[in-house]
């Protein structure tokens, strides 16, 4: 019985990982950490390519709460920046697995 536990654990870490990356501004928000200590929530807006009132809307109200609550990220919301959170190890094996394999995913992946 405890390796069914076990087995579900594993699997809700992974969907909730997945889920996490399933929007492209969070997985940009993600991959443009990997090289960069901190990062401004004004450059992750451009990076992500959607500068309209509601892409920065989503941004701060929506990608990067869910963000930080996970623990992916650190977000000082007074100054806007943004850095690694005490969880960034635990998805960094599949932005990995992404940046490794950029040249296989879709075109307008992240």
């Amino acid at each position: 019985m405890a390796d069914v536990q076990r087995e579900l654990l594993l699997q809700r870490g992974l969907d909730e990982k997945i889920a996490i990356l399933s929007k492209r501004q969070r997985r940009l928000v993600l991959l443009t950490l990997q090289h960069n200590e901190e990062k401004q929530e004004s450059a992750l807006l451009f990076r992500g390519g959607d500068e309209t009132a509601d892409g920065e809307i989503q941004l701060v109200h929506n990608h990067l709460p869910r963000l930080e609550a996970a623990g992916y990220i650190d977000w000082d919301q007074d100054t806007g920046t943004i850095s690694k959170g005490p969880n960034y190890d635990e998805i960094k094996p599949l932005l990995d697995l992404m940046e490794n394999h950029a040249d296989e995913l879709p075109p307008d992946w992240p």
